[in-house]
């Protein structure tokens, strides 16, 4: 599973100029199921992403997690996070799960976020979505379960 995290002051989704998810200082989740991901992927990530420390604390360092803000999460499915672009100029994204089981894995993802206690908006599974944000560092976080050389605690 791969996962790109942003730290966000704001950030929403709109599915045909009408917004579905939005919310304050928190974290977007850009996330895109795999072919031969399951649910442990799924809790490697939330666990992951959950506690991950991209937050100032008083002093200045990144030392909080969106858990300990008390910050919100905007999780929206990006199959293109599943780009090969090794060969030529037309990316492959055979790499990405079907998509019946990258569904099931993006709500399983979202349901997890939640039950964490996050407050949670999503975008919609499938559809053309439009997606603002204004990235707070800038800080944008690169997570895949496929390439980590160890477990993601």
């Amino acid at each position: 599973m791969r996962a790109l995290i942003q730290r966000v002051s704001e950030a929403s989704v709109h599915v045909d100029s009408v917004p579905i998810g939005e919310i304050g200082p928190g974290l977007l989740v850009l996330v895109c199921a795999m072919t031969g991901d399951s649910e442990t992927q799924v809790d490697q990530l939330v666990h992951k992403i959950s506690r991950l420390r991209i937050f100032c604390d008083d002093a200045g360092k990144m030392n909080r997690s969106v858990t300990d803000t008390g910050g919100a999460v905007l999780v929206v499915s990006q199959f293109t996070l599943a780009a090969d672009t090794r060969s030529g100029t037309r990316p492959s994204f055979s790499k990405a799960a079907p998509p019946t089981e990258g569904e099931r894995l993006y709500h399983c993802f979202c349901e997890k976020i939640r039950a964490c206690g996050l407050p949670l908006a999503t975008g919609a599974f499938g559809a053309d979505m439009k997606v603002s944000l204004v990235n707070d560092g800038p800080v944008t976080i690169w997570l895949d379960t496929e390439t980590t050389p160890r477990k993601i605690t």
